[in-house]
């Protein structure tokens, strides 16, 4: 049967999806797609899985894709990020029978991906990229599709996706972010550069980002024409997103949690980041809970805790409280699903008179260095943690070592290193030369030598003994054979 493209892919295997769910790492789990599908998902996506451990290890093969196998979970599509094409090709060639599609990250900003050196770190490689999607589009048999962010100029991302098209992407998603708008800087999607890529290709296109209410999903369609819509953060925090409702948060969790217990195993710390997701509102209010949240270790506890918070919403309706979620400035009382909007960073002032000063926005800053100190009062809470169990920590970037990089694979090579490269590369050179290197603890000559002394030892006793039997007479020599040998039962 012969591959579906384009068009023909999205309407008979994707079912024409217009609802989908992103792919989140540690959170599009299996679990979390099934309850999103309940909730009007139409199409969803596998976490993203690193293609380079997925070939090497068949546990997060299994853990990741192969025990998540469900009739329910379908139309799915899995992705990868990947640098290299030949491995992306067998990372995908191990999934292609367990999904719909495989789609490659061009749009992880994290800085995980940069040092990777995958992601939307990899958007300025087009030779590469060109080269890994063709490969798999001609190899695998099912389709290749990319997610991607945009660049700043309109017409340099239109270019990109059209390379991409022509290199054999049979659906794109647009996530209308630049790669520097991530965390506190994430700012709003540019449904400009969405509405520009969808006009320019001749596949279908899904937008992602801006995305908090089904309204938002309706008015992005008209806007941009795109034939469907991605949502992460805003199916994060109300998975019945797609519906158009906004429930009580305590019954997407005992849901949620119905459904982990009827598809097991699921991670604990996926549920547990799910309802501090889902909870968020509630346990600005209620410390205790969030704390008791983060400590317990059993989804029985979790349970638990979450069954508190509801006791505790329900207390708070029963006592006419729904007031005071107006003044926190909520759109909805804090235990109803609703999308959590990061505040926008603060304006410092550069001048002390406030009347006469030059405010300068800090949109595109990024937070001040720590002090070369590293004074309690400066550092983060990570690093308060890390200097509590080391004392002598130290936090300055220019007094940092500076490592050498391997000359193979541009890790950090060993100082001592005989072969001046990294633990890896040493073994891998170590091995092939049946060399030493004292540095990393390898013993590939000397263990040889010691191999074959062995050996020569055992070749000499065993010598030794044949000169002493034919030193023997030949009467000695029958009476020890006869004294040897097994008598006949009488």
């Amino acid at each position: 049967m012969a591959k579906l493209q384009g068009f023909e892919f999205w309407r008979k295997t994707l079912k024409e999806a217009c609802y989908v769910v992103a792919p989140m790492v540690d959170q599009s789990e299996l679990a979390w797609r099934l309850l999103s599908r309940r909730h009007g998902a139409q199409l969803c996506y596998t976490p993203m899985l690193h293609a380079q451990v997925f070939v090497r290890d068949a546990n997060y093969r299994r853990e990741n894709l192969y025990n998540e196998v469900c009739e329910e979970d379908r139309p799915l599509i899995t992705q990868f990020c990947a640098n290299d094409p030949e491995v992306f090709l067998q990372a995908a060639l191990l999934a292609q029978d367990y999904c719909d599609a495989i789609d490659l990250n061009l749009g992880c900003p994290q800085m995980i991906a940069k040092r990777g050196h995958y992601g939307v770190f990899l958007q300025d490689e087009w030779d590469l990229l060109e080269k890994m999607v063709s490969l798999a589009n001609e190899k695998l048999k099912v389709p290749i599709t990319c997610k991607i962010r945009v660049f700043k100029e309109v017409e340099k991302t239109v270019r990109y996706a059209q390379m991409l098209e022509k290199a054999g992407c049979q659906l794109l998603t647009v996530h209308g972010r630049t790669k520097d708008q991530k965390g506190a800087m994430t700012g709003i999607a540019s449904w400009e550069h969405i509405k520009a890529v969808r006009q320019a290709v001749n596949i279908p296109v899904f937008a992602n980002g801006n995305i908090q209410h089904l309204s938002d999903v309706e008015r992005c369609i008209q806007e941009t024409g795109v034939q469907g819509v991605m949502s992460a953060e805003g199916n994060l925090h109300n998975p019945a997103l797609f519906e158009g409702r906004s429930p009580p948060v305590w019954e997407m969790a005992e849901e949620y949690l119905e459904v982990v217990k009827r598809y097991p195993p699921c991670t604990l710390s996926y549920v547990r980041a799910h309802l501090f997701k889902l909870w968020h509102h509630t346990l600005q209010i209620h410390q205790d809970l969030r704390e008791e949240l983060a400590k317990v270790k059993t989804l029985e506890g979790l349970a638990d805790v979450s069954k508190q918070l509801r006791l505790r919403c329900q207390e708070e309706i029963a006592k006419g409280k729904d007031s005071e979620d107006k003044e926190s400035g909520l759109p909805f009382p804090h235990w109803i699903c609703q999308p959590y909007v990061r505040p926008v960073p603060k304006e410092t002032v550069t001048n002390g008179n406030s009347q006469e000063s030059v405010v300068k926005k800090t949109v595109c800053q990024k937070r001040a260095l720590e002090d070369c100190d590293g004074s309690a009062d400066t550092l983060s809470k990570n690093k308060q943690k890390k200097r509590s169990r080391n004392p002598k920590k130290n936090f300055c970037p220019e007094q940092k070592p500076k490592y050498i990089k391997c000359e193979q694979c541009g890790n950090p090579k060993g100082n001592k290193c005989v072969f001046s490269l990294c633990r890896g590369c040493c073994k891998k050179k170590a091995y092939k030369e049946v060399a030493d290197c004292p540095s990393h603890g390898l013993r590939f000559k000397t263990k040889a030598e010691k191999r074959k002394a062995e050996e020569k030892e055992q070749a000499e006793r065993s010598t030794t003994e044949v000169e002493r039997s034919d030193r023997i007479p030949q009467p000695l020599q029958d009476s020890r054979r006869e004294l040897e040998e097994p008598r006949p039962l009488l």
